[in-house]
C-alpha cells in the first residue's frame, strides 16, 4: 500500500435481478426460499427474545462520492459522510488518502483512523474501501487535541489545510461476488456489502444478488444478535424496512457457516430439521452476520 495505485475509480453499485432461466434453477429458488423462511423465523425469535430495540438507518451518514468531498468541501465541514474509494497512498499507520478518476488534477483526500482499530486495507489496486466520518480541513494540531492519535506532523505537512475524513468507521467493500469467489481473504473482517436484495423473507434473512463477475455467487446475509467482543463496524444495529429487489447496504463480519458455531456466538436457535437444513445447503460457505442493514444511497 506504500505505492501509489494506477486505477483512480469509483465502482457502480447498482445491481440487477437474475431471472429464473429454467425448471431446475425455480426448483433451486423454491428450495432456498423455503429454506429462508425457517431460517429467518428462528432468527427473528431470537432478536425478539432479547428485547432489542428497533433502529433506523442512522440520519447522520450522508453517502456522497468521493470526489464531491474534495470540490465541495466547505459544503460538507463538521458533517458526517459515507464514501467508497480505492485507496491511493498508506501514509502511516493511522492514514491514508483516497482518490478516484473524477478527480481531474485535485489533491487527494486524507483519511485518517479514529476507530480505535487497526486499519485493514484492500491487498488488491483496484478494491474498494467504505469511510465514514467528519469532514474537516486538515489541521493536524487541532486532530491531536481530539482525538490524541500521535500523528506525527512532518508527515502531512503538505496535506495541512486540505480536505480530510476523520473516520470512525473503515471496512472493506468487495462486492458479493468477489466474496464468494475466494471467501478465504475475507473471513474474520469487517465488510462494507452493497448489493440487491434477492430470497427476500424478512429483515433477517437475504441474500445479495452478483450479477457482475463471472463465477462469483450470491451471498447470504443473517442478522443476529451478536455476543459480546464479537468484531462489528462500530455503527451498531439497525433493522430498518428493505424490500425484495431494492439495493442495500450492509456491514458486518464475515464468518463460514458452521452451523454449531453461529448458535453459539451469535444466539441463533435452530431446530433439527432447519439446523440440518442449513448444514447440507450452507456448509463451509460464506455468510455475512450483519450489524447494520439499510437502504443504500451512495451515487453511481
Amino acid at each position: 500500500m506504500e505505492n501509489k495505485f494506477n486505477h483512480h475509480k469509483n465502482h457502480s453499485f447498482i445491481l440487477q435481478n437474475n431471472k429464473v432461466k429454467d425448471k431446475n434453477a425455480f426448483n433451486r429458488f423454491g428450495t432456498f426460499a423455503g429454506l429462508l423462511t425457517a431460517i429467518a423465523t428462528t432468527a427473528l425469535i431470537s432478536a425478539c427474545d432479547t428485547n432489542q430495540p428497533q433502529a433506523t438507518t442512522p440520519a447522520e451518514n450522508n453517502n456522497v462520492k468521493t470526489e464531491e468531498v474534495a470540490s465541495n468541501t466547505q459544503q460538507y465541514i463538521g458533517k458526517v459522510v459515507t464514501i467508497r474509494s480505492e485507496p491511493i497512498q498508506k501514509l502511516d499507520q493511522n492514514s491514508f488518502t483516497v482518490s478516484s478518476e473524477q478527480f481531474f488534477g485535485r489533491d487527494p483526500i486524507v483519511v485518517i483512523n479514529a476507530t480505535g482499530q487497526p486499519i485493514i486495507l484492500p491487498s488488491e489496486s483496484d478494491q474498494e474501501v467504505q469511510v465514514t466520518g467528519e469532514v474537516r480541513n486538515l489541521v493536524i494540531a487541532e486532530v491531536e487535541r481530539d482525538y490524541n492519535l500521535g500523528l506525527q506532523s512532518g508527515i502531512y505537512r503538505e496535506y495541512e489545510n486540505r480536505p480530510a475524513i476523520i473516520a470512525r468507521s473503515v471496512a472493506l467493500a468487495p462486492d458479493p461476488g468477489e466474496i464468494t469467489q475466494d471467501p478465504q481473504q475475507y473471513y474474520g473482517k469487517v465488510l462494507a456489502v452493497t448489493g440487491e436484495v434477492k430470497d427476500f423473507q424478512n429483515a433477517n434473512v437475504f441474500e445479495l444478488e452478483e450479477d457482475k463477475l463471472i463465477g462469483g455467487g450470491d451471498l447470504l446475509v443473517i442478522r443476529a444478535n451478536s455476543r459480546t467482543g464479537a468484531p462489528t463496524t462500530g455503527q451498531g444495529t439497525t433493522q430498518g424496512v428493505i424490500n425484495n429487489g431494492e439495493k442495500v447496504a450492509v456491514t458486518g463480519v464475515l464468518r463460514p457457516f458452521v452451523v454449531a458455531d453461529l448458535e453459539r456466538e451469535y444466539k441463533l436457535t435452530l431446530t433439527p430439521e432447519v439446523r440440518q437444513r442449513l448444514e447440507a445447503e450452507y456448509r463451509q460457505k460464506p455468510v455475512l452476520i450483519a450489524d447494520q442493514v439499510y437502504p443504500s444511497a451512495i451515487p453511481d
